[in-house]
C-alpha cells in the first residue's frame, strides 16, 4: 500500500503537491491546472488536514520525506 493511499490524496491533490514542492505559487498552479484559485486553495487545505501538516514547505518535505513524490522528477 502506497503512502497516497494510507493519507486517501486524491490525483488532483497529487499534482498540487507536486507543483507546490516545485515552488509554484496558487495562481500558477490554478493557471497549469486550469482551475480557479480557490479550487487549489481548497485542495491545499485537504492536503494539509491528510499529511497533518500546516503550510506548504512542511507539505512538501513530508511529501519528499515519505516518498510521495521523487525529488529527482521535479
Amino acid at each position: 500500500m502506497s503512502i497516497t493511499e494510507v493519507n486517501n490524496i486524491t490525483q488532483r491533490e497529487f499534482e498540487i503537491l507536486e507543483l507546490i514542492a516545485q515552488g509554484c505559487s496558487n495562481y500558477t498552479i490554478a493557471k497549469k491546472l486550469g482551475i480557479s484559485i480557490h479550487t487549489v486553495k481548497a485542495h491545499i487545505e485537504s492536503l494539509y488536514r491528510k499529511l497533518e501538516v500546516h503550510n506548504k514547505v512542511q507539505a512538501a518535505i513530508y511529501a519528499i520525506y515519505n516518498g510521495i513524490i521523487d525529488i529527482n522528477k521535479l
